[in-house]
């Protein structure tokens, strides 16, 4: 169950209190615990016990992940590096792996799928599911089958993960939050409004600080100040649709469903430098690190996509994007790269750069792709050779295949992983 010390008294459970009604709490957000710092421990036992850090550890590194051993001197999410080490300076800090990550997290979504087909993953490592059509197959209520999604997953992965259990997307997603680390919350759909209203306005979904100030400004601290506000006077102060949605959010009602297979928009990959590059050369060395990653995950993803972008940040925190629409989608980094290549060298002016990114966009299921043939290379040539070079990274590790060019060299720029892959 949740920490019953974080819960608003009307849910704190008594000791011999029966367990929570979920008829009807059909909503699953199943949500792993601090991610990418949990595999790095499971494959490093000897860490166990110990802060661990995952993310970029250069100087304008930023954190992506930290067990709770961390968290416990303040570590965060998104906090640069630099401010984490001055906050746990005794702490493992590791850079990020994510091929492997992602490999856990096809694992873990795989379970997800033998329970029930309405899975819509939001990120590698969290996702809600609808149980509805799984509950009588596996004879089981909705807390039963959110435990044993809890035990496979720790089972089967070594990982821990914690579910909320509701009526509705918002509340299970509150709930799972509520349940770190390693727990599980169920919310009756009778007690939702006990759970909400005495939670700040920054609990709803979409408040991020300036709409939370906006809030506060005129009066509304809490959820239930929102639920009870008149509805004209909330439009006055944050907008129409902006008003509605948290509205009918802070009095329990959400009707969004579990949308299964959302497509992606786009996979890439970016870099932060330790400082402002400026040798051309070398940008483009990273570019072709880059597409290398980006085309690794379209192929484990079985994605293709038509248009590759660029994004380059300088040293005045100036930020431009350029893009260009291919004739047939790829998944081939030498494509990817020769396109991202040409959009740099033709359109990015000289100066410090800080941070560089590739992105394939425009994207479709690769068993729907038609491929092109060229007069100077063999049917699939590249794609084969790229695919057989995925084998032996899996099977080596990252290092085992890679261009020529990419092979460490004295001097080499040392880079800081703030952000990898996804979807946009």
């Amino acid at each position: 169950m949740g920490r019953s010390g974080d819960l608003p008294r009307a849910l704190r459970p008594a000791p011999g209190d029966p367990p929570p009604d979920d008829t009807g709490c059909v909503i699953l957000h199943v949500d792993m615990d601090a991610f990418y710092a949990s595999v790095e421990v499971r494959d490093r036992p000897e860490l166990r016990d110990r802060p661990v850090v995952v993310g970029g550890v250069g100087p304008r590194g930023v954190v992506s992940s930290a067990n709770y051993a961390a968290r416990a001197f303040g570590v965060r999410s998104a906090m640069p590096t630099a401010h984490a080490r001055r906050l746990c300076p005794h702490a493992v800090y590791l850079p990020p792996d994510f091929r492997r990550y992602q490999e856990v997290s096809r694992g873990v979504m795989a379970i997800f799928g033998e329970i029930t087909p309405l899975v819509e993953p939001l990120s590698l490592d969290e996702a809600f599911l609808d149980v509805a059509g799984a509950l009588r197959r596996m004879g089981a209520t909705p807390a039963g089958v959110a435990a044993t999604i809890r035990a496979r997953v720790a089972a089967e992965h070594g990982i821990t993960c914690s579910v909320g259990v509701a009526s509705t997307k918002f509340v299970a997603k509150l709930a799972s939050g509520m349940a770190k680390p390693d727990g599980m919350l169920v919310v009756p759909a009778d007690r939702v409004l006990d759970l909400l209203h005495p939670l700040p306005v920054s609990a709803l979904w979409g408040v991020g600080a300036r709409t939370a100030e906006q809030l506060r400004r005129v009066g509304l601290e809490t959820v239930a100040d929102v639920a009870r506000c008149p509805l004209p006077r909330l439009r006055r102060v944050i907008g129409v649709a902006a008003a509605e949605h948290l509205h009918a959010l802070a009095n329990g009602r959400d009707d969004r469903r579990v949308v299964p297979d959302a497509a992606e928009k786009s996979v890439g990959a970016e870099e932060t430098f330790d400082t402002d590059l400026y040798d051309r050369a070398t940008l483009r060395r990273e570019l072709l690190r880059l597409a290398e990653r980006t085309a690794a995950a379209l192929r484990g993803r079985g994605l293709r996509g038509r248009t590759v972008s660029i994004k380059v940040r300088f040293a005045d925190f100036t930020t431009i994007t350029r893009s260009r629409t291919l004739a047939v989608p790829t998944d081939v980094a030498r494509e990817v790269y020769a396109t991202a290549k040409d959009l740099f060298d033709n359109h990015v002016p000289e100066g410090g750069i800080r941070l560089v990114g590739v992105r394939v966009e425009q994207l479709l299921d690769a068993t729907r792709a038609v491929e092109q043939l060229t007069f100077d290379a063999p049917e699939r040539g590249w794609r084969d050779a790229e695919r057989a070079a995925d084998v032996a990274r899996t099977k080596f590790g990252l290092s085992a295949v890679r261009p020529a060019s990419l092979l460490p060299r004295e001097g080499g720029v040392g880079n800081s992983a703030k952000r990898e892959g996804g979807t946009g």
